[in-house]
């Protein structure tokens, strides 16, 4: 099953999906954390050690897997019947393909890489056995932002959800801690 879990910064939302593979692993499932998360400086860096400490407290026996880039191999590797995957998060993976072109407002070669790259996540998805949860961030809600690479983020961010949420067995918004289910 394909579960995406959405939410702003602080949201509650990655708590949230690590709820619901807490409960697959009560019913036998192994728990994947597929990082998207590129260390790029101190600050993120805190925040990746962060994340890690508490996924060390909690009950779960994670197994971690780093993937900036290459979330569909991933996802392939990993994905089986008694497996919850959680991918956090498709905002930060999306961030990695846009920047892999030197000039970001250059996006004729990034277009075609990562439209094929969206594109392969799609198809796979619906492929894959197990459970899944997708945890992004919504940054549709906002004004638009100033920039050419800015702007480009929040439409692909706002296409990537829209094509994932509707091959997406639940979709869940989390506010404040408090998840809402929107599908499902």
């Amino acid at each position: 099953m394909i579960h995406l879990v959405l939410g702003g910064a602080r949201s509650g939302k990655t708590g949230y999906a690590a709820m619901a593979a807490k409960t697959c692993s009560e019913n036998g499932y192994q728990c994947v954390y597929i990082a998207t998360a590129q260390a790029l400086d101190d600050e993120m860096t805190d925040r990746i050690t962060r994340h890690k400490a508490d996924r060390e407290a909690d009950s779960l026996d994670w197994v971690t897997v780093e993937t900036p880039l290459n979330l569909v191999e991933t996802l392939s590797e990993y994905a089986r019947k008694d497996r919850v995957l959680m991918v956090d998060c498709l905002t930060l993976w999306l961030t990695n393909h846009l920047m892999l072109e030197d000039s970001p407002t250059v996006f004729t070669d990034c277009d075609r890489k990562w439209s094929a790259e969206k594109q392969a996540l799609l198809s796979a998805l619906t492929e894959l056995p197990g459970e899944i949860y997708l945890v992004s961030n919504e940054v549709g809600c906002g004004i638009v932002p100033l920039g050419e690479i800015n702007r480009r983020f929040v439409d692909e961010a706002g296409w990537l959800h829209q094509d994932i949420a509707a091959i997406a067995d639940t979709v869940t918004k989390v506010i404040a801690g408090i998840p809402m289910r929107l599908k499902g």
